[in-house]
């Protein structure tokens, strides 16, 4: 299985209880974006994946370490900047990139468009057609 078309990597390491913690994975933004209306917790995705309940003192820890972020992929791009990743500029933009993660295959199947980027006037004009179902 290939890696996602937009995706990143995200890891973070931390000491509780005289242990070394390391955890890694790879955030599929396609799939958050399907799944969510708003952006998830990093911490809670890394929490679920090694099974460490939100309710722990390793929880606790681990939210206080810092994300390290590598490898971005499609969507992330826009958000790494000097190798920090803008997690509040995502979180803020959610509602738009949610928009052409659901319109791309859709513009592909009925216009032969790859990238909706390529087309900023169509762009904008199916996100606020989006936008408006969305309200209604």
């Amino acid at each position: 299985m290939g890696m996602p078309e937009n995706c990143i990597g995200v890891s973070v390491e931390f000491s509780f209880k005289g242990e070394n913690y390391h955890y890694a994975t790879v955030v599929d933004l396609d799939q958050l974006l399907r799944q969510h209306d708003e952006m998830p917790s990093i911490h809670e995705i890394l929490a679920k994946k090694y099974q460490v309940d939100s309710y722990s003192y390793l929880y606790e820890v681990m939210l206080e370490a810092e994300l390290e972020f590598r490898d971005p992929h499609g969507l992330a791009v826009n958000y790494l900047t000097e190798g920090k990743f803008d997690l509040p500029s995502l979180a803020t933009n959610w509602p738009e990139a949610k928009a052409l993660i659901l319109l791309q295959p859709v513009v592909k199947e009925e216009l032969g468009i790859t990238d909706l980027n390529l087309h900023p006037a169509l762009r904008r004009a199916l996100i606020e057609a989006y936008n408006l179902g969305r309200k209604a």
